[in-house]
Formats: C-alpha cells, structure tokens, sequence
C-alpha cells in the first residue's frame, strides 16, 4: 500500500502545485516604493490624459493629419497633432482563427473607445512661463511615411525664439527610437526635462489567468516590478527613482514598454485616474535635467518598444543593453526552467515545422532524461506487485495488531530489498517540468494559435470538442466543465492503463480512490491547453511501455 500512497500523494500534489504555486508566488516582483521623492518636484506633472465621447477609431484617423508607419511587422500612423503615435497595427497578428479575422490593434488613437497610445515631450520648472509643445500643437513632418530606411523629422516652433524637433526611427521589428532636440535661439539659458507617457484608458480585457501578470510593469534597478490594475486603482500613484530600466503597460500576448535614455537615471510613474466612470492607466518617465545653453541646443534620445513579446526579438534588445527585457513575458517561479525549456520546444518546432510534433519531441527527450530514474522506480513497483500476496498475507495475519502488522511489513521490505517510496521521485522531479511547459504554451506568444492536427488548430487552448455533445455533431453550447474532448479521454485511457499495471492497494476505500483519479484528472485536464493534454499523454505511453517491459523483466527472472 505504500507505493500506491506515495504515487497518490504525488500525483496529487503536481496538481496542487501546479493550480497554487504562482498564487501564492506570483511572481519576483517586489512593490516599487510609494514614498515621494524630492526629485523634480517642483516640475509641471506629465499631463494626465483625459477620455473624450468616443468615436469610431477609423473615422478619427481618416479626419485627422497623419503621417505612415509601416515596415514588415507594424502598420499605423503618428497624429501630427500632439505628435502622439496612436495607431499601431500588428500585422502577424489576428484576433482569432476564422478567415476574415482582423489584425491585432494595438494603439488607438484618444477619443476612440478605449484609447491607448503614446507620447513624447518637455516639462519645466521655470517660474517664467515657458511656452513648450503640447497634445494640442501641429508639428510639421519633412517626409510623410516612416520606414526602417526612412526616419521622420517633426518641427514646432513655438514663435519664442525656442524650436523642438523629433526625429523618430523604427527597426524593422517593433522598436521605436525618439530623438528629441531643443534648439535655443535666445540668449537664456534654459533646464527642461524629457518625458515620455504610455495612456490606456479603461480596464483592459484580460486573460484571467492567475499564473501570468497582466498591467503596469517595470524593472528600476535591475529588479522587475509588476503592479496589478487593481492596486494601482488604490493606490493612485506610484513612483521609484533609478539609474537605469523601463516601464509601461503588458498584455498577455503584447507589450508598449518606453526605454529611457541610457546611464542618465530616471524617475517613473505608475499612476490611475479616473475621468467619469472610466479609470485611466499611465506609465511614465521624467529624465533629468537638460540644459540647453543660450545660442545652442541640446538633445535627449530614448526608445519604445510596442509590439508582440516575441522572445527572440526581447532577448536580442536584453543583449543590447535593456536589463531584463525578456521579464516582460511571465516566465514566473520557475524561470531557470521555464525559458530553456521555451528554447528547446521553439527549436523543435523550427525543426519539425510543427508545434505539436515539437512537444511530442520534447516529451520523449523529458522521458530520455528521466530514464534511469523511472527505471529504477518501475523495478520497484514491479517488486512491489510481486510482494503484494505477502503483503496481504502479513495483513490478514497481524489485522488485530497495526504495529506488528506495520513491522512485519518494513521487515519483508527490507529482506526483499523493495522500496515503496522509489514510485515517487520520477512523478515529483516531472512537477517542475509540467509546469514550466504549462507557462510556456500559457504566456509565449510563439504558442498562440500554433495547430496541431486534426481538430485541434490551437495548442495553446483547450481542445476544442466535447463527447457530450458528440465532439460537435449536435449544435448545443455546453457548460465549461462539459467541455471534454479527444485528448483528455485519450489522456485518462492512459491514466487508468498505468495504474492497472500497478500493484492493486489493499485497502477497498483507497483502491476505489485510485480508480476514480483518473476520471478526475480527465475533468480537470479538458481545461488546461491542449499541447499540456498531447505531453502528458505521450509522457503516460512511454511510461506504460518502460513499466510493461520492466514487468515482465521482473516477472521472467522470479519464474
């Protein structure tokens, strides 16, 4: 009986661990201080957007001047007035899987229904009152599209001997970069200080998923901060000072993150306001301050990012200088597992050209790893199966006294050289595993809408059919736990072969127990992606296999 109540405790506890764990450890992130800083307070605060009635996003866009921003992954446009880039479309990307699906929008322009976009500027503490670019002024462009090859120059001059200009870069990925320049026609010295501001106005439609982070996030100081839409409603206002980072706002799938300058520190601001009955989101930054000589000009240059969280792309702009660039995807607890393992499968699938074939790959190489364990812990069932007459012998004889019965037990382990608990280390070591594979199809968007075949066109969501309504044949819409499709019953087949081919417990209530689990985990598994299903079902076979040769190894040699 106890290998049988280790396995169950095992498997149990996979389960709790992989539904609590990132509840109770959501994440590194450690709150960013609310304490006010005495930087920069007398400084005119980054202007707070406020939301208009909306209007339709396309007419606000085909009424208003613009300029074109296009290159192989991003489509949109920049307002000429205020200078705000407020129309960006992903063009990789689409809503969902049906053939007339739209792209992925991801900015959209203030006054539309739920705004998001993004701005550059100055602020100053001058007590003169100094006449700086605002979201009402017009800018002028020297070019009408911005490409890779193609930078935009805007110029505003504000009639008082200052003129700013923006010139503004893309890469030919999703990375902004934002070259401000204030040039000083006047004898006077001037201090002014860069700002840049991300605006979302209204609760985003979320994921729900409680494993992964989805609002403000952050690094300052080489420590990622993630803050809850909710807390930031509470708190109101949140701001850290540090020499170094970015911030802005993340989506399970997609990211606007600004990127201050380089070395030159910065304070950030996370910050909630509500206008009517919808509660505006900010992130910001306030750079340092710039002294633009009289007769001279000056110049401050920082990036943004806006875009899908492809890893590959995040890795590669960690490299070039952003720290801990790739914490935007929510790699959680177990990031030392959870990334290589993202790498291996993406590599996999780069190689069978399928992200299903590539768990398939990945699951045969977990078990090639695990070998000599699982070999050793099979062995060990198989002993125990072999002793379960003598066990139950040892049961029927000493069942008015448990402490005898309990020793005669551990002797007849000992003489045999068995050890019930041998079933539970390759079962605990697969925990971590399992979820790490659970957050990879979860929250990287290389797994989005990645098909297998057959039915399943999304290995990142649930399979899609259900026995009870005859996996679509009759047209009725089910309840979530009806949900039940092909892999999850093919997964509880596996499930209810494994355990017959271990010892039978003793005890009627815990062999009852250990029947039903199954049938259990098949609820339970319908809900979870169906690449997680298609892993441990392939796990189950090959632990089926390794088991049935071990059997009849073990069954041969006591013949």
């Amino acid at each position: 009986m106890g290998d049988q109540k280790t396995l169950l405790l095992a498997i149990v506890a996979s389960l709790a661990i992989l539904l609590s764990f990132q509840f109770l450890f959501p994440s590194e992130e450690k709150k960013i201080s609310k304490e006010k800083t005495e930087y920069q307070d007398s400084v005119t605060p980054i202007p707070e957007q406020k939301k208009q009635i909306p209007i339709p996003r396309k007419e606000i866009i085909n009424k208003t001047s613009r300029l074109n921003i296009n290159n192989q992954f991003v489509a949109g446009s920049l307002a000429l007035t205020g200078a705000r880039i407020d129309d960006i479309i992903l063009k990789k990307y689409y809503e969902n899987l049906e053939k007339d699906s739209e792209n992925i929008k991801l900015f959209s322009p203030k006054g539309s229904n739920n705004p998001y976009f993004a701005e550059h500027g100055w602020v100053s503490n001058s007590k003169e009152k100094l006449k700086l670019p605002n979201s009402k002024s017009i800018w002028i462009s020297n070019e009408n599209t911005m490409t890779p090859e193609n930078s935009i120059t805007l110029t505003w001059d504000n009639q008082e001997g200052i003129i700013f200009k923006r010139t503004i870069s893309i890469d030919n990925e999703y990375m902004f970069t934002i070259k401000q320049t204030v040039i000083n026609n006047t004898p006077n010295d001037l201090i002014l200080y860069p700002y840049g501001l991300i605006s979302r106005s209204g609760m985003p439609e979320t994921s729900g998923l409680y494993i992964l982070h989805e609002g403000p996030i952050g690094v300052f100081n080489d420590r990622l901060t993630e803050i809850d839409y909710d807390d930031l409603e509470e708190d109101n206002k949140i701001s850290e000072k540090t020499d170094n980072g970015w911030l802005g706002i993340t989506d399970k799938y997609w990211l606007a993150a600004l990127i201050p300058e380089k070395e030159t520190g910065f304070e950030g601001y996370f910050q909630s306001f509500l206008d009517g009955n919808t509660v505006n989101y900010q992130a910001s930054y306030l750079g340092p301050s710039i002294v633009i000589s009289g007769n001279a000009e000056n110049q401050y240059t920082s990036k943004m990012y806006v875009g899908a969280k492809e890893v590959v792309i995040l890795d590669k702009h960690e490299n070039s200088g952003i720290p801990m660039f790739d914490r935007a995807v929510d790699f959680g607890w177990f990031y030392a597992i959870t990334k290589p393992l993202f790498y291996l499968l993406n590599f996999f699938s780069k190689t069978f050209g399928n992200v299903g074939l590539a768990i398939i790959a990945l699951t045969i190489c977990i078990r090639i790893v695990l070998f000599p364990l699982a070999n050793k812990s099979f062995k060990s069932m198989s002993k125990m199966k072999v002793l379960q007459p003598k066990m139950m012998e040892i049961r029927e004889r000493y069942s008015d006294d448990k402490v005898r019965m309990q020793k005669e037990v551990m002797e007849l382990y000992k003489r045999e050289k068995a050890n019930p608990l041998a079933g539970c280390l390759p079962i605990l070591l697969q925990i971590p595993v399992f979820f790490a594979l659970y957050k990879v199809l979860s929250v990287t968007i290389e797994m989005r809408h990645a098909p297998f075949y057959g039915w399943i066109k999304d290995l990142s969501a649930p399979d899609p059919y259900s026995i009870f309504n005859l996996f679509g044949l009759i047209p009725i819409d089910l309840p979530s736990f009806l949900m039940i499709g092909i892999w999850p019953l093919l997964m509880g087949a596996t499930m209810i072969l494994q355990f017959k081919l271990n010892p039978t417990p003793p005890d009627p209530m815990q062999a009852k127990i250990m029947s039903m689990l199954p049938y259990i985990f098949i609820f339970l598994f319908a809900r979870f992606a169906a690449g997680l299903v298609i892993y441990w079902t392939c796990n189950n076979i090959l632990s089926i296999a390794q088991q049935w040769i071990i059997i009849k190894k073990t069954a041969s040699s006591n013949n």
